[in-house]
Order: structure tokens, then C-alpha cells, then sequence
């Protein structure tokens, strides 16, 4: 059996998500059936949009300790409070004050 090595792990938005499948899509006719449920779920939540602006706007923000994989969870979720923003944080182990969440959620209202 083939040793599989992982080279780099990147955290994706779900619609950087869509767009991939839709390149391995062409590229090999159709999908299996693991990746044929994921394009369906894809296709139903996931909005058109500039995903990569908005991760690119609030790395920008230079938010301490917000990693690239909290900014892809927020862009996938959308939230359009504060509240919300929290309620996504709250399961990682990180403080965000509340002026950084504030500014979060007026780049996600752009």
C-alpha cells in the first residue's frame, strides 16, 4: 500500500470548497458518492460570493491571535452581530475584545 504525506494543510471556505470540486468535476467527468454529498450540501448553503476578499479584509485587521482557520469559520458562517461573531469564537480557546469583534462584523456587512 501507498504512504499518503500530508505536504501542507490550509484551511478552505466552503466556497473555495464548491470551487474545487467543480475543477476535479471537469477534470475527472463526475464525482464519487462521498464528494457528490458534500457538492450537495455546497450547492444549498453555500452563497456566491467574495469569500477570499473578506478572508484577505480581516486578516488585514491584524487581530492578535486570529489564525486563518478562525477567519475561514467566520467567513462560512456569516454572523451578523456580535453576538453571533461570539457564539462562533467561543468554541476555540481565544479572547477577541470587543472593538476587534466590532470591526470584524463591519467588514462582514461590506
Amino acid at each position: 500500500m501507498a504512504h499518503t504525506a500530508v505536504l501542507e494543510e490550509k484551511p478552505l471556505t466552503m466556497a473555495d470548497m464548491k470551487e474545487e470540486l467543480a475543477r476535479i468535476r471537469k477534470r475527472d467527468g463526475e464525482l464519487n458518492f462521498r464528494a457528490n454529498k458534500t457538492d450537495e450540501y455546497l450547492t444549498h448553503f453555500v452563497k456566491q460570493g467574495n469569500a477570499q476578499k473578506l478572508v484577505a479584509e480581516i486578516a488585514k485587521l491584524g487581530i492578535p491571535r486570529l489564525k486563518e482557520s478562525h477567519i475561514v469559520k467566520i467567513v462560512d458562517l456569516h454572523p451578523a452581530t456580535v453576538e453571533q461573531l461570539k457564539a462562533v469564537l467561543q468554541g476555540y480557546t481565544l479572547s477577541v475584545s470587543d472593538d476587534n469583534l466590532k470591526k470584524i462584523i463591519n467588514v462582514l456587512k461590506t
